[in-house]
């Protein structure tokens, strides 16, 4: 699968789609970004008059790039006749800094394994300063949809 492809197979969209460009992607990782818009509804109460993105939004931005693109690509170069999502099953993030309305983040996925379905990766986001903002591990099961 090429990235346009893996992009079109998320099943997310706005406002809860988190990947703006998927940079690189091969059988080893995947790396890409995304540009918090200011105008989520999530900024309008956390926190008041000082807007932080949540934790949760973190780990769901480094898991949509990191984990879930990951996977459709594996399972789509493993076996042709299938797509699938990455369903995250664990998380332990470090979160080391806030990243704000408006910040463009970049994710960096590493695979640790990816057997019986199950996907592990070390996943790290930075923000444009090249500062890590948050890194640890991510988990998910690979769920599959057969084409046709």
């Amino acid at each position: 699968m090429n990235k346009q492809e893996i992009l079109e197979a998320l099943p997310y969209s706005y406002p809860f789609l988190f990947v703006d460009e998927l940079v690189e992607i091969d059988e080893n990782g995947a790396y890409g970004t995304y540009t918090f818009n200011p105008e989520l509804e999530i900024y309008k109460g956390h926190f008041k008059d000082k807007p932080v993105t949540p934790g949760v939004i973190l780990i769901e931005t480094m898991a949509q790039i990191g984990l879930v693109c990951l996977g459709i690509y594996l399972l789509g170069n493993v076996e042709e006749q299938e797509t699938g999502h990455v369903v995250l099953t664990s998380a332990a993030i470090d979160f080391l800094k806030p990243v704000f309305p408006g910040e463009k983040v970049t994710v960096v996925s590493k695979k640790v394994y990816f057997r019986f379905k199950k996907l592990h990766c070390t996943v790290s986001m930075t923000n444009a300063a090249g500062e890590t903002v948050c890194n640890g591990k991510l988990s998910g099961m690979v769920t599959l949809k057969l084409n046709g």
